[in-house]
């Protein structure tokens, strides 16, 4: 693991000196105030170990450090200061969030401990980090592949979800983008807690009981209390919690919150599903943006009016745009195509949904459903390739806190 150290000083005689003392010890780079330090950082960053003078002229040790949380978050923080009264002390920490604070001169003694004890902290930062990546994408991962087994339809509308939220994510600046698409990927999530009875109502747009809507309607709860046990997905699960609640404040869940008050990451959600619905009943695009600006207090207008600036495309028809459909034997089928029709068992339940991403678990399933007579043998079946910049990973933001 590279570990390497910045340090930034305004007297060029200490700079050199450090290089000197220590060349043969780190690797580092020096950088003479903190306009070059800044310019160091996004050029050769991000580093493990950033030690600061605190009195620079133009930009002092404490403002640097808060502009480098910004550009490299990770990054472990040490001050040096010839002026150590305790204001400056408290300002380093709580502003600058200061690994150490040190007294200037520092000699090697009191300076080289201090500095393995940071790449040591470092260190453990990253290793926490890659373990907590691979957590949450394997939780996410584990979790939509239950989705898929209980309710395939379900899943394939969170994946094309998960896929316009992420490119409508990025076009209006929203952030965190994991996070928007993993609530997208998830917002059905609760949907594994139905009857396979109510499912197929679901899927068949059939009539629905007194009793069953209520289930219906409570599904984004139940969403929201599996996603809510797993670390750093609290975001996520209160964007499904309240993906349905309307941006005047009604409708469920039954919780006094409204306008801007409801997840960002909700209100989008409300507008893709709504507008992904209409598409795939075969509303056009401009008598959609009608319909929906019509539904007086349920849309955030500033986002609606957005979503259709952003593409005049359907949604439903994202995946077509990049990559030409083509026909594959069943025995043929490989985990990352998208299926562009349903596959189904004999007794007419979808297995598979049309514009499904294959994974592994679904495959095998479909083989398990094969080998038992079970599945429709349609002769070939039309797939889209892999579309997506590598498979869905989880980068938390907040890996460095706590």
């Amino acid at each position: 693991m590279l570990k390497k150290i910045l340090f930034v000083d305004d007297d060029e005689n200490l700079l050199a000196g450090f290089q000197r003392s220590y060349r043969n010890r780190y690797e580092f780079d020096t950088a003479m105030g903190g306009e070059e330090a800044l310019s160091r950082i996004k050029a050769s960053g991000p580093y493990a170990l950033l030690i600061v003078d605190m009195n620079m002229p133009g930009m002092n040790g404490i403002q640097l450090l808060e502009r480098s949380m910004i550009m490299a978050p990770e990054t472990v923080r040490v001050m040096l200061t010839g002026n150590a009264d305790q204001q400056t002390a408290v300002n380093a920490v709580n502003r600058g969030a200061v690994y150490r604070f040190l007294n200037k001169p520092c000699p090697p003694e009191v300076l080289i401990p201090v500095i393995e004890s940071a790449l040591k902290q470092y260190e453990l930062q990253q290793v926490e980090k890659e373990l907590l990546e691979g957590t949450l994408t394997g939780s996410v991962k584990l979790m939509g592949e239950v989705l898929g087994m209980v309710a395939p339809e379900a899943l394939g509308r969170g994946q094309r979800l998960r896929d316009v939220m992420r490119q409508f994510a990025h076009f209006i600046g929203a952030t965190p983008v994991w996070e928007l698409e993993v609530a997208a990927l998830l917002s059905s999530i609760g949907d594994a807690s139905l009857p396979a009875g109510l499912l197929a109502k679901i899927g068949s747009g059939a009539d629905r009981t007194v009793e069953e809507e209520k289930l219906v309607r409570n599904l984004p709860q139940v969403g929201h209390d599996l996603l809510i046990e797993i670390p750093r997905l609290k975001g996520v699960a209160e964007i499904v919690l309240f993906q349905n609640k309307a941006f005047d404040g009604s409708e469920y869940p039954a919780i006094r919150c409204a306008g801007e008050q409801i997840p960002i990451g909700a209100r989008i959600l409300r507008i893709l599903s709504d507008r992904m619905t209409l598409e795939s009943a075969g509303v056009v695009r401009r008598r959609c943006l009608e319909t929906m600006q019509a539904r007086k207090g349920i849309y955030d207008p500033r986002l609606l009016e957005q979503c259709f600036l952003w593409t005049e495309r359907p949604l439903i028809h994202q995946r077509a745009s990049v990559a030409s459909a083509r026909t594959v034997a069943l025995r043929d089928l490989k985990p990352g195509q998208t299926v562009a029709e349903e596959i189904r068992l004999i007794d007419g339940t979808v297995l598979i949904g049309a514009g499904h991403r294959l994974s592994p678990m679904i495959l095998r399933r479909m083989k398990n459903h094969e080998a038992l007579g079970e599945l429709v043998q349609p002769a070939a079946v039309r797939v889209f390739q892999h579309d997506e910049i590598g498979d869905l990973k989880v980068r938390p933001q907040a890996m460095a806190e706590g």
